[in-house]
């Protein structure tokens, strides 16, 4: 049977309203970077995250070398900050810094992603295609919330998250490689109106007991 996020994973990735859960540890396709995410670099990015991803899948569909397993590619992510402190309304796109990611089941190993980026150099020329980085990534407790419209207006409800996060005694943990917040975009944004758009955002939480 293939394995469809969508379907078989909504506790991680389809929150019904704003929600407080613990997110294990993953293993991700992971690129850095800073800058405003309107520039062609940042595209060149997410085009070299799936390409890889996608030799993955092929991989892992056919059983080359492993067990078969079909499955459908996670959604791209982010985790994001800004280099001069700015944020909500006063937000300077260009001094973003960020980290996008995309998820790889279980048995993808270090070996097999080295492999996928090799056959991908084939195929085509990215310069992002070496700085791609294979690791395990774990959040532990979060609160998460979908937002539907533009990337301009998740500050409405990033209000309704701090304002659910006051009343419920939590507080938000910035010890995440001193990232603000994670992002899942479960809309592709090439075909997607900007107010269709739906995008998990997700904060990690300090412990109820936890200085």
């Amino acid at each position: 049977m293939k394995h469809e996020w969508r379907k078989q994973e909504k506790e991680i990735y389809l929150p019904k309203k704003i929600e407080i859960t613990r997110i294990p540890a993953f293993n991700f396709l992971i690129l850095e970077g800073e800058g405003n995410p309107n520039r062609p670099e940042f595209s060149q990015q997410i085009e070299a995250l799936y390409s890889v991803s996608y030799a993955i899948r092929m991989k892992l569909k056919k059983g080359i070398g492993c067990e078969a397993f079909e499955y459908t590619v996670y959604p791209l992510e982010g985790v994001w900050t800004t280099s001069d402190g700015s944020r909500d309304e006063s937000l300077n796109k260009e001094a973003l810094v960020y980290r996008i990611m995309i998820r790889q089941p279980e048995s993808v190993t270090k070996e097999m992603v080295l492999e996928a980026i090799e056959n991908t150099k084939v195929k085509k020329v990215n310069p992002y295609l070496d700085d791609l980085v294979f690791e395990s990534y774990e959040e532990g407790l979060v609160s998460q919330i979908i937002h539907t419209g533009s990337f301009d207006t998740e500050q409405m409800s990033f209000e309704k998250m701090d304002m659910f996060l006051k009343e419920a005694g939590y507080s938000k943990n910035w010890t995440m490689k001193s990232y603000a917040h994670r992002e899942i975009y479960l809309s592709d944004a090439r075909r997607v109106a900007p107010e269709k758009r739906k995008t998990v955002l997700r904060y990690k939480l300090k412990e109820l007991n936890e200085s």
